[in-house]
């Protein structure tokens, strides 16, 4: 809140302070959310005799990343349920129908939106990022156990602690580096910062795998695969600032096609979310080659087994190497974004306003980048933790005495294992339809509210009579606690009734699979919705001009039919999108912790 109020009052001078004081406040949530992962994951490590038996602890340990995620799928399904709702209410009922400004204290909205900023892109992205932290950790030290019962070096199993402990420091290097000007475009200042993060932290990776790693003398082929993770971080960077910035295609695109109203608006951008998925399944195979590969170069060096998997693992730790820096910019967004609600409801300068505007459309990009950078480690790890899952299996068959005990095979060919599969492709589409639809409820109680306030007291319009904020943010509140409540229990219940019915290797279909769909899905959903966001700033900002060069800016039929694009992609990109991140990683922490159940 003091990171807003301080954005506001350092707009009204330039936007070069206003940009560091909101990186600086997004950076308070970035290092303490990394940090907090790294502390609870190293503590819980030394709590369960990590250094006495460190071939037990890694898998004694998971349960902390059980908690994480489970939290953090609440978190961030209420959160997103809360901050879109009230979005949908105070767009529809404020800008389209009543006519007035963005964050107009008119609008009763407008609290409960400014609010939900801070709900779901602070708290709930947050959660995210520290269950993801966490849980990918605590599947790297167990595939490093592995390597350790051949190597007795307990190094391969605190690597994952170390290497993200040096990308902790490079994120804060990066960030306090950060120096924005006037003439530069912000989004050029922050990908800066970054790129030093980046640098940094390949210098971190190489030092670390080559004085821990260094088995036999193979250690440069992980440091490869530790940079394979990082460039990939980057490569999302990129994917996702070519889909969601005003300055390229996919948005531009969005923006023309408003001209003719909002079916062709909503049309194009779909369109541009199904597009998204080419590149980012190409970046994420990639990334999983390469880092395989270089990681059966190890193994044919050294002649030690299991490199191909570890060689995964070291470059999803490399991808997690910037999540403070990345975080940061993601609370980056919603302070500037409310520094633009304070800015309005005080009255500011039209200047102040713009400066603001102008960030925060920078803002709605990085917002865009964490989801993006979140998904992506999502699939990266994915594979980790599934092998992490084959790895537990295996261990619980061999103490059972059950033949074969090597369970690395997962045979489709089978029909419980195939439904197993089909039933985790289908979870993620019903609990996607259940988060928006949850928008969908809350946001129609909201827009009632609304109306009713502007037609029962007229003196709100005329700036004579104060709107009732605390009644929207009770309705607002309620919603998302009550419409939370399916879309969570399935998350949590489905994966174990398959894995208690139909037994572990269904169980590893449908952690596989629905992997594989919630990835793509939520892919779609984030830079659709992104796009169509940052089509509607792309009007605002004065930038579509019609045939003859006229401008097509605000309240015009082209910005109002953007709107409503912006309102339909909200829930994507806010709720189920990032929702999606946590289910993929909730269902690999269910079946880690819940495996003695499906054997």
């Amino acid at each position: 809140m003091k990171s807003n109020l301080r954005t506001a009052a350092a707009a009204q001078h330039s936007v070069a302070d206003a940009l560091r004081i909101a990186l600086r406040g997004g950076a308070v949530s970035g290092i303490l959310v990394v940090g907090l992962s790294l502390i609870g994951v190293f503590g819980m490590f030394i709590a369960y005799g990590g250094f006495a038996n460190p071939d037990q602890a890694p898998f004694t340990i998971v349960g902390f990343g059980f908690g994480a995620s489970f939290v953090a799928l609440f978190a961030q399904l209420g959160g997103g349920i809360y901050t879109k709702a009230a979005d949908l209410g105070a767009d529809l009922v404020g800008k389209v129908e009543a006519g007035i400004p963005e964050d107009d204290p008119r609008n009763a909205a407008v609290i409960a939106d400014l609010v939900g900023d801070n709900v779901g892109d602070c708290a709930g992205r947050g959660a995210d990022l520290f269950e993801s932290t966490a849980a990918e950790n605590i599947g790297a030290m167990i595939l490093g156990v592995a390597i350790y019962t051949v190597t007795h070096n307990v190094a391969w199993i605190v690597f994952p602690l170390v290497v993200r402990g040096f990308g902790l420091i490079a994120s804060v290097i990066g960030i306090f580096l950060v120096r924005g000007n006037e003439r530069q475009s912000p989004m050029t200042t922050l990908n800066i910062g970054y790129y030093i993060t980046v640098a940094l932290s390949i210098a971190g990776m190489f030092l670390v795998t080559n004085s821990m790693l260094n088995e036999k003398g193979g250690g440069m082929w992980f440091f490869y695969a530790g940079v394979v993770g990082i460039l990939t971080s980057l490569a999302f960077v990129f994917i996702t600032q070519y889909y969601t910035a005003g300055t390229w295609r996919p948005v531009k695109e969005i923006a023309e096609a408003a001209k003719t109203g909002p079916a062709t608006t909503i049309i194009s951008g779909v369109a541009v979310g199904f597009e998204t998925t080419a590149s980012s399944a190409i970046a994420i195979a990639i990334a999983l080659f390469l880092s395989h590969w270089f990681g059966d170069q190890w193994g044919a060096q050294t002649g030690l087994p299991h490199g191909g998997i570890y060689g995964t693992a070291v470059a999803t730790m490399g991808m997690l190497m910037s999540a403070a820096f990345i975080l940061a910019e993601d609370t980056f967004g919603p302070i500037t974004d409310n520094a633009g609600g304070v800015a309005t409801m005080a009255r500011a300068s039209e200047e102040t306003r713009l400066r603001t505007d102008r960030l925060d459309a920078v803002g709605n990009t990085t917002k865009a980048l964490t989801k993006g950078y979140a998904v992506g480690s999502a699939a990266l790890a994915a594979f980790l933790l599934f092998s992490a899952y084959l790895d537990k299996v295996t261990d619980l068959r061999k103490a059972a005495g059950i033949t074969p005990a090597d369970f690395h095979v997962v045979d489709l060919a089978k029909v419980d294992v195939f439904l197993g599969g089909f039933l985790g492709a289908m979870l993620v589409y019903l609990f996607s339809s259940l988060a928006i639809r949850a928008v969908g409820k809350a946001g129609s109680a909201i827009i009632e509210e609304v109306r009713t306030q502007f037609r029962e007291h007229p003196g709100i319009m005329a700036g004579t009579e104060r709107p009732d904020y605390g009644r929207v943010v009770d309705i607002t509140t309620a919603s998302a606690l009550r419409n939370m409540i399916a879309p969570g229990l399935l998350a949590v219940l489905a994966p174990v009734v398959v894995g208690v019915l139909l037994k572990a290797e269904a169980e590893a279909a449908l952690l596989m699979v629905g992997t594989m769909a919630g990835v793509i899905l939520a892919t779609v959903l984030n830079n659709g919705g992104g796009a169509w966001d940052n089509a509607k700033k792309y009007i605002e900002s004065g930038a579509l001009k019609d045939d003859q060069g006229r401008v097509i800016g605000k309240g015009t039929p082209a910005h109002a039919a953007a709107v409503v694009g912006d309102t339909v992609g909200d829930p994507f990109k806010d709720t189920a999108g990032p929702s999606l991140h946590v289910l993929i990683k909730l269902l690999s922490t269910i079946t880690l912790v819940l495996a003695p159940l499906f054997i």
